[in-house]
């Protein structure tokens, strides 16, 4: 007995005119992309660079060898008539790299929990005046090999399931920090115009994560084109609704600080900037799997029509846009948890705390990211099944034989 059944590759057939075409789309929001990049370049001199707060004293490892903890009591109040930490103090003896002893105290801030135990790996601030003998205060503690050891678990794991998209998906993380730290960042302290720095390299980094991730395909470039409307929406929206709610980028003491070192820098322009680049990673998840979905409806059925794959397809995109949103909810009460506490603990109404410029800030870039996630997948999914391997008629599907 023989029995016939469809085989249908997920790429389709070839398609050389379709993607020399999409290839050349492609180069020209590369070219774009790599322009935008060298025009906003800024010159090293531009890049404002701040005082070390630490002026000429050195910084040394230390190891801990003795702790004496002892009741201190209440430590005063701090700004704003705030109570400070009332609990156990300690002083503490440690021995530097240099050979040195050295001795603080720590108040409960910072011995909070008994934080620091013999033997600990520390950094210690070593002040040395001329003429005097040097005194030391406590830094933090040593975290690199803890930091070192959780990455290379993770980049193991991350080879060894994924194998070469895995490690692909390495380097593309590589390429994010690459163009985060030397274009991005310096480019916003040079006070150049903080949307065109977001687009420029969330763009670039969105080309070469998804062709190293998931390969060079129709497939892939359909994800890219959602991608790219994700971006370009997020960042007309995310600078509109600054504006809209007066976000002034200045809510924490870190913000005055950094207004400090840069003055010219707009820290209202940064706000909108960061929700671009903070939603890249959901955009990409959703944008990847909505294509890859429309191939693979393809590849099961070829002779569904074009609404039919539009339909199945969303219906998976409706349940990712669920789970896509409580993604960023939770990313932010995460983030955010200690801040959460304080406001509960302060029992103050949580309508009275959203609207401060802190809170709101976050809100913001929370919902700016989570209606440019919403509408991508419609987008992408339009884009994928236009650009997906065309219907087949019943008597046109490919057909092989095996016996049974």
């Amino acid at each position: 007995m023989t029995h016939h059944h469809a085989i249908q590759p997920p790429e389709g057939p070839p398609r050389p005119r379709l993607a020399w075409s999409l290839t050349a789309v492609v180069l020209v929001v590369a070219l774009v992309a790599f322009g935008a990049v060298a025009a906003l370049w800024p010159d090293k001199a531009d890049v404002p660079q701040g005082a070390d707060p630490y002026g000429s004293v050195a910084i040394l490892d230390a190891t801990v060898t003795e702790v004496n903890p002892f009741d201190c009591g209440s430590t005063g109040t701090g700004p704003d008539n705030i109570p400070m930490v009332e609990g156990s103090c300690a002083n503490v003896t440690a021995e530097t790299e240099r050979g040195s002893s050295a001795v603080f105290t720590l108040d409960p801030t910072r011995y909070v929990g008994g934080a620091v135990e013999v033997g600990d790996s520390i950094r210690v601030i070593e002040v040395q005046p001329e003429g005097q003998p040097a005194s030391y205060e406590f830094y933090d503690h040593q975290r690199g090999p803890q930091l070192l050891i959780l990455a290379v678990v993770f980049a193991i794991l991350v080879a060894v399931v994924g194998r070469w998209r895995g490690l692909f998906a390495l380097l593309g993380i590589g390429i994010t920090l690459l163009v985060l730290l030397r274009f991005v960042l310096p480019a916003l302290l040079a006070d150049q115009p903080p949307i065109a720095v977001a687009v420029a390299g969330s763009t670039v980094i969105m080309l070469a994560v998804l062709y190293l991730a998931h390969g060079v395909s129709i497939r892939t470039t359909a994800a890219l084109f959602g991608t790219l409307f994700g971006i370009a929406f997020t960042a007309l929206v995310g600078a509109m609704s600054t504006d809209w709610a007066h976000l002034t980028g200045v809510g924490s003491e870190d913000d005055h600080l950094l207004l400090a070192t840069a003055p010219a820098m707009s820290l209202a322009g940064v706000v909108a900037a960061s929700m671009v680049i903070a939603g890249l990673g959901v955009l990409n998840d959703v944008t990847v799997t909505q294509a890859s979905a429309v191939w693979e409806m393809r590849a099961l059925k070829p002779t569904a029509g074009r609404a039919e794959l539009f339909g199945s397809a969303m219906r998976i995109g409706r349940d990712h846009i669920a789970s896509s949103v409580y993604t960023l909810v939770f990313a932010y009460a995460g983030t955010a948890m200690t801040t959460l506490l304080l406001i509960s603990a302060y029992q103050r109404p949580l309508l009275e705390v959203a609207v401060t410029e802190g809170i709101a800030q976050e809100i913001v870039r929370t919902l700016v990211g989570a209606i440019g996630l919403v509408l991508a997948v419609p987008i992408t999914t339009a884009i994928a099944v236009w650009l997906a391997p065309e219907k087949l008629r019943p008597e046109d599907v490919v057909t092989g034989s095996r016996a049974l």
